[in-house]
Protein backbone atom coordinates (compact mmCIF):
# COMPACT_ATOMS: atom_id res chain seq x y z
CA UNK A 1 0.00 0.00 0.00
CA UNK A 2 1.27 3.29 -0.88
CA UNK A 3 1.28 6.43 1.32
CA UNK A 4 -1.40 7.95 -0.47
CA UNK A 5 -4.05 5.19 -0.24
CA UNK A 6 -4.66 6.36 3.22
CA UNK A 7 -5.71 9.80 2.43
CA UNK A 8 -8.98 10.60 3.49
CA UNK A 9 -10.23 11.46 -0.09
CA UNK A 10 -9.16 8.93 -1.62
CA UNK A 11 -10.42 6.21 0.84
CA UNK A 12 -13.81 8.06 1.18
CA UNK A 13 -14.28 10.47 -2.01
CA UNK A 14 -17.51 12.05 -1.74
CA UNK A 15 -19.63 13.72 -4.56
CA UNK A 16 -18.71 16.81 -5.92
CA UNK A 17 -21.76 19.50 -5.66
CA UNK A 18 -19.33 22.00 -7.30
CA UNK A 19 -19.48 20.48 -10.72
CA UNK A 20 -23.34 20.59 -10.55
CA UNK A 21 -23.23 24.29 -9.99
CA UNK A 22 -20.68 25.34 -12.82
CA UNK A 23 -23.70 24.93 -14.99
CA UNK A 24 -25.79 27.32 -13.52
CA UNK A 25 -22.66 29.79 -14.19
CA UNK A 26 -22.30 28.41 -17.27
CA UNK A 27 -25.65 29.18 -18.52
CA UNK A 28 -25.63 32.71 -17.07
CA UNK A 29 -22.26 33.33 -18.85
CA UNK A 30 -23.62 32.15 -22.45
CA UNK A 31 -27.47 34.35 -21.51
CA UNK A 32 -25.58 37.17 -20.77
CA UNK A 33 -22.88 37.35 -23.92
CA UNK A 34 -25.30 38.76 -26.86
CA UNK A 35 -25.40 42.22 -24.63
CA UNK A 36 -21.65 42.21 -24.70
CA UNK A 37 -20.65 45.91 -25.23
CA UNK A 38 -23.67 46.62 -26.31
CA UNK A 39 -24.01 49.59 -23.40
CA UNK A 40 -27.33 48.11 -21.62
CA UNK A 41 -26.33 46.10 -18.50
CA UNK A 42 -29.25 45.70 -16.83
CA UNK A 43 -30.20 43.38 -20.19
CA UNK A 44 -27.38 41.38 -19.73
CA UNK A 45 -27.78 40.84 -15.78
CA UNK A 46 -31.84 39.94 -16.48
CA UNK A 47 -30.68 37.71 -18.81
CA UNK A 48 -27.78 35.97 -16.76
CA UNK A 49 -30.26 35.84 -13.41
CA UNK A 50 -33.27 34.11 -15.47
CA UNK A 51 -30.62 31.56 -16.62
CA UNK A 52 -28.87 30.93 -13.17
CA UNK A 53 -32.22 30.57 -11.53
CA UNK A 54 -33.50 27.75 -14.06
CA UNK A 55 -30.53 25.81 -13.67
CA UNK A 56 -30.14 26.32 -9.56
CA UNK A 57 -33.70 25.01 -9.49
CA UNK A 58 -32.24 21.50 -10.86
CA UNK A 59 -29.21 21.37 -8.81
CA UNK A 60 -29.49 18.32 -5.86
CA UNK A 61 -29.83 20.50 -2.37
CA UNK A 62 -31.33 22.65 0.04
CA UNK A 63 -30.59 26.14 -0.94
CA UNK A 64 -31.54 29.50 0.63
CA UNK A 65 -29.22 32.51 -0.85
CA UNK A 66 -27.96 34.70 1.57
CA UNK A 67 -26.21 37.38 -1.26
CA UNK A 68 -28.35 37.92 -3.95
CA UNK A 69 -28.91 40.48 -6.01
CA UNK A 70 -32.17 42.04 -5.34
CA UNK A 71 -35.53 42.18 -3.21
CA UNK A 72 -38.93 39.87 -3.77
CA UNK A 73 -40.71 42.44 -5.28
CA UNK A 74 -37.41 43.08 -8.11
CA UNK A 75 -38.28 39.65 -9.96
CA UNK A 76 -36.46 38.15 -11.83
CA UNK A 77 -33.58 39.43 -9.65
CA UNK A 78 -32.28 36.40 -7.03
CA UNK A 79 -33.39 37.61 -3.73
CA UNK A 80 -31.87 37.30 -0.20
CA UNK A 81 -33.98 34.42 1.53
CA UNK A 82 -35.12 32.42 -1.70
CA UNK A 83 -34.99 28.57 -1.94
CA UNK A 84 -33.47 27.28 -4.43
CA UNK A 85 -32.35 23.91 -5.38
CA UNK A 86 -34.86 20.46 -5.70
CA UNK A 87 -35.09 20.49 -1.74
CA UNK A 88 -33.28 17.25 -1.94
CA UNK A 89 -29.82 16.81 -0.57
CA UNK A 90 -27.27 19.05 1.46
CA UNK A 91 -29.22 22.45 3.56
CA UNK A 92 -26.55 25.17 1.84
CA UNK A 93 -25.87 28.74 2.12
CA UNK A 94 -25.77 30.76 -1.19
CA UNK A 95 -24.29 33.53 -2.84
CA UNK A 96 -25.64 34.31 -6.36
CA UNK A 97 -23.97 37.11 -8.28
CA UNK A 98 -25.13 36.29 -12.28
CA UNK A 99 -22.44 38.62 -13.18
CA UNK A 100 -19.90 39.99 -11.42
CA UNK A 101 -19.46 43.11 -13.72
CA UNK A 102 -22.63 44.43 -15.09
CA UNK A 103 -21.01 47.45 -16.40
CA UNK A 104 -17.61 45.57 -17.69
CA UNK A 105 -20.15 43.51 -19.68
CA UNK A 106 -22.35 46.67 -21.18
CA UNK A 107 -19.04 48.17 -22.36
CA UNK A 108 -16.99 44.92 -23.51
CA UNK A 109 -14.47 44.68 -21.06
CA UNK A 110 -12.33 42.39 -19.32
CA UNK A 111 -13.01 40.28 -15.68
CA UNK A 112 -16.35 39.81 -15.70
CA UNK A 113 -17.52 36.80 -14.28
CA UNK A 114 -20.49 34.96 -13.28
CA UNK A 115 -20.52 33.25 -9.58
CA UNK A 116 -21.62 31.32 -7.04
CA UNK A 117 -20.33 30.00 -4.00
CA UNK A 118 -21.76 27.69 -1.45
CA UNK A 119 -21.35 26.87 2.09
CA UNK A 120 -22.95 24.79 5.05
CA UNK A 121 -26.00 26.40 5.79
CA UNK A 122 -26.18 29.00 8.58
CA UNK A 123 -22.15 29.09 7.92
CA UNK A 124 -22.14 32.48 5.41
CA UNK A 125 -22.00 35.88 7.06
CA UNK A 126 -25.38 37.77 5.79
CA UNK A 127 -23.58 41.48 5.55
CA UNK A 128 -26.32 42.91 3.19
CA UNK A 129 -27.30 45.73 5.89
CA UNK A 130 -23.72 47.29 5.14
CA UNK A 131 -23.00 47.69 1.76
CA UNK A 132 -19.10 48.04 1.92
CA UNK A 133 -16.29 46.22 3.31
CA UNK A 134 -12.30 47.11 3.55
CA UNK A 135 -10.80 43.74 2.02
CA UNK A 136 -7.11 42.37 1.93
CA UNK A 137 -6.02 39.06 0.37
CA UNK A 138 -2.70 37.69 -0.37
CA UNK A 139 -1.79 33.94 -0.75
CA UNK A 140 -0.80 31.39 1.43
CA UNK A 141 2.44 33.80 2.42
CA UNK A 142 0.09 36.06 4.28
CA UNK A 143 -0.58 34.23 6.87
CA UNK A 144 0.77 35.64 9.89
CA UNK A 145 2.33 38.21 8.10
CA UNK A 146 -0.54 40.60 6.56
CA UNK A 147 -2.96 42.33 8.89
CA UNK A 148 -5.71 45.20 7.88
CA UNK A 149 -4.19 46.70 11.27
CA UNK A 150 -0.76 47.46 9.58
CA UNK A 151 0.06 50.14 7.27
CA UNK A 152 -0.21 49.09 3.50
CA UNK A 153 3.51 49.64 3.30
CA UNK A 154 4.25 47.37 6.46
CA UNK A 155 1.91 45.27 4.90
CA UNK A 156 3.53 45.18 1.24
CA UNK A 157 7.31 44.76 2.80
CA UNK A 158 5.85 42.09 5.05
CA UNK A 159 4.57 39.93 2.00
CA UNK A 160 7.75 40.66 0.43
CA UNK A 161 9.88 39.04 2.51
CA UNK A 162 7.85 36.33 3.06
CA UNK A 163 7.68 35.32 -0.88
CA UNK A 164 11.59 35.93 -1.18
CA UNK A 165 11.17 39.04 -3.49
CA UNK A 166 12.01 42.51 -3.48
CA UNK A 167 9.36 44.82 -2.97
CA UNK A 168 10.06 46.44 -6.73
CA UNK A 169 8.52 43.15 -7.48
CA UNK A 170 5.37 42.96 -5.54
CA UNK A 171 1.85 43.78 -7.58
CA UNK A 172 -1.12 44.85 -5.71
CA UNK A 173 -4.87 45.14 -6.92
CA UNK A 174 -6.96 47.55 -6.42
CA UNK A 175 -10.60 49.32 -7.52
CA UNK A 176 -9.92 52.27 -9.40
CA UNK A 177 -11.79 54.96 -7.83
CA UNK A 178 -11.39 58.08 -6.05
CA UNK A 179 -11.93 56.56 -3.11
CA UNK A 180 -8.69 55.14 -3.24
CA UNK A 181 -6.67 57.64 -4.07
CA UNK A 182 -4.47 57.83 -0.95
CA UNK A 183 -4.39 54.25 -0.99
CA UNK A 184 -2.93 53.76 -4.73
CA UNK A 185 -0.03 56.65 -3.87
CA UNK A 186 0.74 55.12 -0.54
CA UNK A 187 0.97 51.57 -2.52
CA UNK A 188 3.55 53.02 -5.29
CA UNK A 189 5.65 54.92 -2.18
CA UNK A 190 6.32 51.81 -0.69
CA UNK A 191 8.08 50.62 -4.36
CA UNK A 192 5.46 48.30 -5.11
CA UNK A 193 3.03 48.43 -8.35
CA UNK A 194 -0.43 48.99 -8.84
CA UNK A 195 -2.93 46.85 -10.85
CA UNK A 196 -6.24 48.97 -11.45
CA UNK A 197 -9.42 47.13 -11.43
CA UNK A 198 -12.12 48.70 -13.72
CA UNK A 199 -14.79 46.59 -11.73
CA UNK A 200 -15.17 42.68 -10.47
CA UNK A 201 -13.04 42.73 -7.19
CA UNK A 202 -13.96 38.98 -6.90
CA UNK A 203 -11.16 38.15 -9.55
CA UNK A 204 -9.19 40.56 -8.03
CA UNK A 205 -9.30 38.78 -5.02
CA UNK A 206 -8.87 35.56 -6.25
CA UNK A 207 -6.16 36.65 -8.29
CA UNK A 208 -4.22 37.81 -5.17
CA UNK A 209 -4.71 33.84 -3.68
CA UNK A 210 -3.57 32.20 -6.31
CA UNK A 211 0.19 30.65 -6.49
CA UNK A 212 0.54 31.03 -10.21
CA UNK A 213 -1.03 35.22 -10.47
CA UNK A 214 1.03 37.80 -11.05
CA UNK A 215 -1.07 39.70 -8.63
CA UNK A 216 0.56 39.36 -4.75
CA UNK A 217 -2.46 41.40 -3.09
CA UNK A 218 -6.04 42.68 -3.41
CA UNK A 219 -6.61 45.43 -1.04
CA UNK A 220 -9.15 48.75 -0.78
CA UNK A 221 -13.12 49.20 -0.51
CA UNK A 222 -15.43 46.63 -2.24
CA UNK A 223 -18.80 45.03 -1.82
CA UNK A 224 -19.38 43.42 1.48
CA UNK A 225 -21.08 40.48 -0.68
CA UNK A 226 -18.40 40.53 -3.15
CA UNK A 227 -15.83 40.31 0.29
CA UNK A 228 -18.15 37.18 1.47
CA UNK A 229 -18.68 35.45 -2.14
CA UNK A 230 -14.65 36.07 -2.26
CA UNK A 231 -13.67 34.41 1.12
CA UNK A 232 -14.90 30.97 0.04
CA UNK A 233 -12.86 30.72 -2.92
CA UNK A 234 -9.83 31.60 -0.77
CA UNK A 235 -10.74 28.92 1.85
CA UNK A 236 -10.26 26.64 -0.92
CA UNK A 237 -6.92 28.51 -2.30
CA UNK A 238 -5.06 28.10 1.37
CA UNK A 239 -5.08 31.72 1.07
CA UNK A 240 -4.94 34.58 3.60
CA UNK A 241 -8.48 37.28 3.97
CA UNK A 242 -9.25 39.73 6.16
CA UNK A 243 -12.26 42.23 6.21
CA UNK A 244 -13.58 44.85 8.12
CA UNK A 245 -17.21 46.38 6.73
CA UNK A 246 -17.08 50.23 5.92
CA UNK A 247 -20.81 51.97 6.40
CA UNK A 248 -21.12 55.10 4.28
CA UNK A 249 -23.06 56.71 6.98
CA UNK A 250 -24.46 56.71 10.47
CA UNK A 251 -27.69 55.03 9.52
CA UNK A 252 -25.75 52.34 7.63
CA UNK A 253 -24.06 52.18 10.49
CA UNK A 254 -27.04 51.47 13.34
CA UNK A 255 -28.63 49.43 10.46
CA UNK A 256 -25.22 46.84 10.63
CA UNK A 257 -25.33 46.89 14.36
CA UNK A 258 -29.16 46.06 14.80
CA UNK A 259 -28.37 43.22 12.25
CA UNK A 260 -25.97 41.88 14.66
CA UNK A 261 -22.59 42.95 12.35
CA UNK A 262 -19.41 44.28 13.95
CA UNK A 263 -18.24 47.54 13.52
CA UNK A 264 -14.79 48.54 13.77
CA UNK A 265 -13.20 44.65 13.81
CA UNK A 266 -11.35 42.63 11.31
CA UNK A 267 -12.98 40.36 10.16
CA UNK A 268 -11.42 36.45 9.75
CA UNK A 269 -12.26 34.45 6.31
CA UNK A 270 -13.70 32.41 9.08
CA UNK A 271 -15.45 34.91 10.04
CA UNK A 272 -16.90 35.52 6.87
CA UNK A 273 -17.65 31.95 5.52
CA UNK A 274 -17.41 29.23 8.74
CA UNK A 275 -16.30 25.83 8.43
CA UNK A 276 -14.02 23.56 5.62
CA UNK A 277 -16.87 22.84 3.50
CA UNK A 278 -17.35 25.97 0.44
CA UNK A 279 -17.75 25.51 -3.07
CA UNK A 280 -16.59 28.34 -5.53
CA UNK A 281 -17.48 28.47 -9.26
CA UNK A 282 -16.63 31.12 -11.75
CA UNK A 283 -17.26 31.37 -15.26
CA UNK A 284 -16.17 33.76 -17.71
CA UNK A 285 -18.50 36.15 -19.28
CA UNK A 286 -15.68 38.45 -20.81
CA UNK A 287 -11.88 37.60 -20.63
CA UNK A 288 -9.66 37.94 -17.78
CA UNK A 289 -6.68 36.73 -16.04
CA UNK A 290 -9.13 34.33 -13.71
CA UNK A 291 -10.63 32.78 -16.85
CA UNK A 292 -11.40 33.42 -19.98
CA UNK A 293 -14.66 34.83 -21.42
CA UNK A 294 -17.55 33.16 -23.52
CA UNK A 295 -16.28 32.36 -27.21
CA UNK A 296 -18.55 31.61 -30.12
CA UNK A 297 -16.56 29.04 -32.65
CA UNK A 298 -19.13 28.60 -35.86
CA UNK A 299 -21.96 26.10 -34.17
CA UNK A 300 -20.10 26.10 -30.79
CA UNK A 301 -20.19 28.49 -27.46
CA UNK A 302 -17.31 27.35 -25.99
CA UNK A 303 -16.57 28.12 -21.91
CA UNK A 304 -14.00 28.38 -19.24
CA UNK A 305 -15.23 27.94 -15.61
CA UNK A 306 -13.14 27.32 -12.28
CA UNK A 307 -14.03 25.16 -9.97
CA UNK A 308 -12.58 25.28 -6.07
CA UNK A 309 -13.18 23.24 -3.51
CA UNK A 310 -12.15 23.64 0.67
CA UNK A 311 -12.90 20.50 1.79
CA UNK A 312 -10.68 18.28 -0.78
CA UNK A 313 -8.82 21.43 -1.82
CA UNK A 314 -8.98 20.84 -5.43
CA UNK A 315 -8.69 23.31 -8.24
CA UNK A 316 -10.62 22.13 -11.21
CA UNK A 317 -10.92 24.24 -15.01
CA UNK A 318 -13.70 23.10 -17.11
CA UNK A 319 -13.76 24.28 -20.75
CA UNK A 320 -16.82 22.83 -22.07
CA UNK A 321 -18.19 23.23 -25.79
CA UNK A 322 -22.01 23.81 -26.14
CA UNK A 323 -24.24 23.79 -29.10
CA UNK A 324 -25.14 27.45 -29.80
CA UNK A 325 -28.63 27.10 -31.25
CA UNK A 326 -29.73 25.24 -27.96
CA UNK A 327 -29.02 28.45 -25.88
CA UNK A 328 -29.19 31.17 -28.10
CA UNK A 329 -32.46 33.33 -29.81
CA UNK A 330 -32.72 32.60 -33.99
CA UNK A 331 -31.89 36.29 -33.96
CA UNK A 332 -28.81 35.62 -31.95
CA UNK A 333 -27.34 33.04 -33.90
Amino acid sequence: MTSTDSAPHFTHPDRNLAMELVRATEAAAIRATPWIGRGDKNAADGAAVDAMRKFLGTVNFDGVIVIGEGEKDNAPMLFNGEHVGNGRGPAVDIAVDPIDGTSLTAAGRQNALSVIAVSDRGSMLDASSVFRMNKIVTGPAGHGVVDLSQSIGDNIRALAKALGKPVTEIRVAVLDRPRHEGLIEEIRAAGAGTRLLLDGDVAGGINAARYESRIDMCVGVGGSPEGVITAAAVKALGGFMQGMLAPGDDEERARGIAAGLKMDTILSVDDLVQGDNTFFVATGVTDGGLVEGVRRKGPIIRTESIVLRSKSGTVRRVIADHLAEKWLEPDQL
